[in-house]
């Protein structure tokens, strides 16, 4: 051991019950709280920090909250940092966008999603204090007085929805190793030296006033942990555990970690730090099996016992489950059942293009079959070396119900990112954050959740434009559909280069920026382009929608010449009225080929108007020099994108749901089995999805019972790898169970589905989430 190890006596067998067990219970006893804490403390820094560069006035913000927020050491804990004192509070920006949260202040804690209590004391304190400080000076009143009219006209028309207006961006994965392998000092004194070289380098500036905070932020966790160690009610065992607490938080100050204990530690707060920082969604963890594991095997090799190895990975397990996103009420539709985005990425090629797989990645999916929580949102990478032992690990967890893992195709994002610059063995590197978005971890500054597309309120538009064109045929009517696609990419690039600059001048995040390859080198925060890759992700919405809708107009008006393309046109018009009307509907629906079964024609209409937006998308650059990306994914927008949407020809009454996921099948279509569906949606080179895509699947338990069903689910997940999708999840729930827990909720607090990239509380969904989940196709092999 080297000097300064943590040495973690033998105490467990004196805890008189189970660690984990009463921690997940105390996570859950109080009801999702607003806390202003970070929000007044921010604020409080600002007010004192007028005229300085922003950058600095950020750092001297994040580090008064790691000065004076409220901190705890709760019930059975053995790792420090928590957001709030009290579990799965929301905090607040005001200074992103202080307008929603008063528009909504009356009406959060009834709302249809994602629910949170606001005492009538900080109601008061917001309305009086912090709205009047921070309105007509937030970054979303810069935003929105940037917006070209064009982009504006689109957001208002329904085709683009621009994101991360009101938060911090996020959607980004530190690069760990550098810190764990490294320490907190090695980037002081990094920091130092670049000062020393460029003392009128802000950015070095701003990072290391957070470092130092950092430090003193564990210095008082040491502290406490001190002090309830030594209050006389504490029981002895716990003593030990908080005196060894305290003795580690000094350690980590100025030395790198050695131990599994020390490094999850380290991690952790430097998490925390991230999230106080920006506030974002998806400060996401990346290949944690692969930059933990050397730690890891330290101390395996040094005897530590595995039931303790477990309790600290178990805490980390149920401390990402702590930290809930607070989202407008819109946001929270598009993002139902709080995808706070810890995503962590099991397995995959390493550098050498051999699968990395250790004894660390099957003590991950084990311990996941216990905790059986939304987060952390574990992936596997798979390609055709993955270990059969590992693939069958995978499958049993799959088995639970939770939608976790799911799967990311090596042999579809590899190529991908190859195609867009990065170099192969960053590519081998990949990492997943957010939903189902890929990154490379440390390295990339992607914007990975900008804006969403509606392909589908395209081809409506696209419609009404066409409708009294005499001389219209099949073929200009996809050509009309392709040449609006064009028009608006460019507007909604716009839009995200607003967003991006709105960023760039208002939440500037440089602690994360030290951790991100390159920023250091070039001097400059990943707003201002200083990583190493610079993308940014739009994704369209709709294909499978898109491609059952020109499947029935090419075969029903222009081949068939059943009714006129006005004829059409009306009959959306009049959202299928009348006998006639649900007559023809129905006849859209059951007599024409679905994207989902394996019918080349119909999946290839998806397949070339995807390529084409992706194509489209590809020809322009961001303000940081980078790509723009393609994604096919919509989280749970699909049902609101919907909702802007009226009829459409593939028998779609007007704002009802558009098809689940991204690429899946529209709900109840895809009728002829599961492996038809995988063949459906490898028609599109999702190589080509840089950003991310994203299936979903459920199957019957049954499916999955017993050896044999692990083995044949097996043989189905190594033929996705082989048709090259890029990614696919799973909820293997009954109907009867999910329609059960529909009913009677207090029953079923504990059922975890998969939504969209991630998995909720099914109790937590509004209806028609749950209704969607219920109506999704159930399969078996």
């Amino acid at each position: 051991m080297t000097s300064g190890t943590i040495t973690i006596p033998n105490y467990e067998t004196v805890r008189p019950h189970s660690r984990l067990s009463e921690m997940k219970r105390n996570l859950f006893k109080k009801k999702r709280q607003i806390s202003l804490e970070r929000a007044i403390l921010y604020t409080e820094s600002y007010q004192k920090t007028v005229g300085e560069p922003t950058i600095i006035r950020r750092a001297k913000a994040t580090a008064n909250i790691l000065d004076k927020v409220k901190i705890s050491i709760r019930p059975g804990e053995l790792l420090v940092g928590n957001l709030t004192v009290r579990p799965r509070s929301g905090i607040l920006s005001p200074e992103m966008d202080p307008y929603w949260i008063m528009k909504e202040i009356n009406t959060i804690d009834h709302r249809p999603q994602d629910q949170f209590e606001f005492t009538e004391e900080d109601k008061k304190y917001y309305r009086e204090k912090l709205y009047p400080y921070w309105a007509g000076k937030s970054m979303k009143d810069f935003i929105t007085k940037q917006f070209p009219d064009e982009v504006q006209k689109a957001i208002d028309d329904k085709v683009i929805h621009v994101n991360q207006t009101d938060k911090g961006q996020g959607h980004i994965i530190m690069y760990f190793p550098m810190i764990l392998n490294n320490g907190i000092h090695y980037m002081i004194d990094t920091l130092k030296q670049k000062i020393q070289e460029q003392p009128d380098n802000d950015f070095f500036k701003a990072g290391l006033i957070i470092w130092q905070a950092t430090q003193r932020h564990l210095e008082r966790y040491a502290k406490l942990a001190e002090e309830m160690a030594n209050d006389p009610v504490t029981p002895g065992y716990r003593q030990i555990e908080l005196k060894q607490m305290a003795k580690m938080c000094r350690k980590l100050q100025t030395e790198k970690p050695y131990s599994f204990y020390e490094a999850l530690q380290l991690l952790w707060i430097v998490s925390i730090v991230g999230q106080y920082e920006s506030n974002a969604s998806s400060l996401s963890l990346g290949r944690m099996d692969q930059y933990m594991y050397p730690f890891y095997k330290h101390s395996v090799d040094d005897g530590v016992p595995a039931k303790f190895m477990k309790e600290i990975l178990g805490d980390f397990y149920l401390k990402t489950d702590d930290v809930v996103k607070l989202r407008s009420e819109a946001s929270a539709r598009d993002f139902a059942g709080f995808p706070t985005g810890y995503t962590v990425a099991l397995g995959g090629y390493n550098k050498y293009g051999q699968y990395a797989v250790n004894d660390l990645s099957y003590k991950m999916l084990d311990l996941y079959q216990e905790i059986r929580l939304p987060q952390p949102n574990l992936s596997v990478r798979i390609n055709d070396q993955i270990p059969r032992r590992f693939l069958i690990k995978t499958c049993e967890t799959i088995r639970i119900g939770t939608g976790i893992p799911m799967l990311f195709n090596d042999e579809a994002c590899i190529p991908g990112f190859l195609s867009k610059g990065v170099s192969l063995d960053d590519a081998r590197d990949y990492g997943v954050v957010g939903c189902v978005e890929t990154t490379i971890p440390g390295r990339t500054y992607g914007l990975h959740d900008i804006a969403l597309f509606n392909l589908m309120r395209i081809m409506e538009l696209t419609m009404y434009e066409q409708e009294n064109n005499p001389d219209l045929t099949y073929d200009k009517f996809k050509q009309a559909v392709k040449d609006k696609i064009d028009y608006y990419v460019k507007i909604v690039t716009e839009g995200s280069d607003v967003v991006d600059l709105g960023h760039r001048k208002f939440a500037p995040t440089p602690f994360l920026s030290t951790l991100i390859l390159d920023c250091i080198k070039n001097g400059r925060d990943v707003t201002h382009g200083g990583a190493r890759y610079n993308f940014s992700g739009v994704q369209g919405i709709g294909e499978p929608n898109l491609a059952d809708s020109l499947w029935v107009i090419k075969q029903a008006v222009f081949e068939n010449h059943e009714l006129s393309f006005k004829d059409l046109v009306d009959l959306m018009r009049s959202n299928y009225a009348g006998e006639d009307g649900e007559k023809m509907r129905q006849h859209f629906i059951h007599d024409f080929d679905k994207y989902g079964n394996d019918k080349p024609e119909v999946d290839m209409e998806a397949a070339k108007m995807f390529r084409h937006y992706a194509l489209e998308l590809g020809k322009y650059t961001n303000i940081r020099g980078g790509h723009f990306n393609a994604g096919a994914y919509t989280v749970s927008a699909h049902i609101p994108l919907g909702d802007e949407v009226g009829a459409t020809p593939d028998g779609r009454k007007a704002h009802e749901q558009l098809a689940d996921g991204g690429l899946s099948p529209m709900v109840g279509e895809d009728v002829l089995g599961p492996t038809a569906v995988l063949k459906s949606v490898s028609k599109i080179d999702t190589t080509m999805a840089v950003n991310g895509s994203l299936l979903n699947m459920k199957f019957s338990p049954n499916t999955l019972k017993g050896p044999v069903g692990i083995a044949k689910f097996a043989d189905f997940l190594m033929a996705f790898t082989y048709l090259k999708i890029r990614h696919i999840q799973f909820n293997v729930q009954s109907r009867e169970t999910l329609i059960d827990a529909q009913k009677h909720p207090e029953k079923y607090a504990d059922l975890v589905v998969r939504v969209a990239g991630y998995s909720a509380f099914f109790v937590d969904l509004n209806k028609h989430i749950q209704d969607d989940i219920i109506r999704r196709m159930e399969h078996q092999l």
